[in-house]
């Protein structure tokens, strides 16, 4: 197959042309630098930029905007989320000392169900999009998950997804949270890779995805162009996508799953080319409403470095 993914010397300068958290990444997964080099800039993530500015909103009771969770995507979940997508070492020391003061500190009072105000914020509350967000960041920080692991394990759906609408009596996933479980699972894998029953119930979320082909309903074949629940539309790419589910998303995961790619995903695959502009860069074709603790993009509807990042390395995955 011939690349289609090669980005110009402008588009690479362009996205170099940042913050460290984006210059590592495409060091690393564009250009092919050496490790040392990359780990170099890498570390400039916990001292330079959003990262550090991240870092310095933590409060002296370890929260982030003075709570576990909140719908403003500022909150101790949220920074945690974004600093994971950012790269922050977790080895660092400054990212040592936030965890430390999320351990001690930070529960889910006033964040979650009463019955999860006792739970310290490793431990997470009940609902699985936002157990699974947790899951992610943390287990990325070596953080110990493994009560969210079992719980998420529990809740898989006969079909292979998840749903946050269970505990409601629905029966059938969502591609939203489906999502949010398969990141988490991998990234526990991560850090637990012998866990078999946590890669077999990965593997067959996987494939809730895989049999959809990213996008489409399996009983028809139907493309699906928005979220019932949210309304968003999975060909319109945002970041951060926080709870909500795309097409670039589930690449995404794909890509760090290292899957091989096979037809069920080709269709999925032109979508993501569609959407490159004339000058090979991508939108942020969607922002989603709330409080960003640090500004990370260059607005909606304008070229984003993070949307041309994710979708240059899901398109060198494929083609390799």
């Amino acid at each position: 197959m011939t690349p289609r993914y090669k980005p110009s010397k402008s588009v690479i300068n362009w996205l170099l042309d940042s913050d460290p958290s984006i210059r590592w990444q495409v060091m690393q997964d564009l250009m092919d630098a050496p490790a040392d080099e990359v780990a170099k800039e890498r570390a400039k993530v916990a001292t330079e930029g959003w990262g550090a500015q991240l870092l310095a909103l933590q409060g002296t009771d370890g929260k982030w905007a003075g709570t576990a969770w909140n719908h403003g995507w500022n909150s101790t979940m949220h920074v945690l989320w974004l600093l994971y997508h950012l790269g922050l070492d977790p080895t660092s020391a400054k990212t040592q000392h936030a965890l430390r003061l999320v351990r001690e500190y930070v529960t889910w009072q006033g964040s979650g169900p009463p019955e999860c105000d006792n739970n310290p914020f490793f431990s997470g509350e009940i609902e699985p999009c936002i157990n699974g967000q947790v899951a992610t960041a943390s287990a990325y920080f070596g953080q110990d998950v493994s009560g969210i692991i079992n719980r998420l394990h529990s809740e898989q759906l006969r079909d292979g997804g998840w749903n946050c609408e269970a505990e409601n009596g629905s029966t059938r996933s969502s591609f939203n949270t489906t999502i949010c479980v398969l990141e988490a699972l991998l990234e526990y894998e991560k850090l637990n890779c012998k866990n078999q029953e946590v890669t077999a119930a990965r593997l067959r979320g996987q494939e809730y995805l895989l049999e959809r082909h990213l996008f489409k309903r399996k009983s028809t074949g139907e493309v699906i162009e928005k979220d019932r629940k949210g309304g968003n539309a999975w060909a319109s790419f945002a970041f951060p996508t926080w709870w909500r589910y795309d097409i670039l998303r589930g690449l995404e995961y794909l890509r760090n799953a290292q899957v091989t790619p096979d037809e069920r995903i080709a269709e999925a695959i032109e979508v993501v080319i569609s959407k490159r502009d004339n000058d090979g860069k991508w939108l942020l074709d969607v922002q989603y409403q709330g409080i960003m603790p640090v500004e990370i993009n260059e607005g909606e509807g304008k070229p984003s470095r993070w949307n041309t990042l994710r979708a240059l390395r899901v398109l060198k995955w494929y083609s390799a």
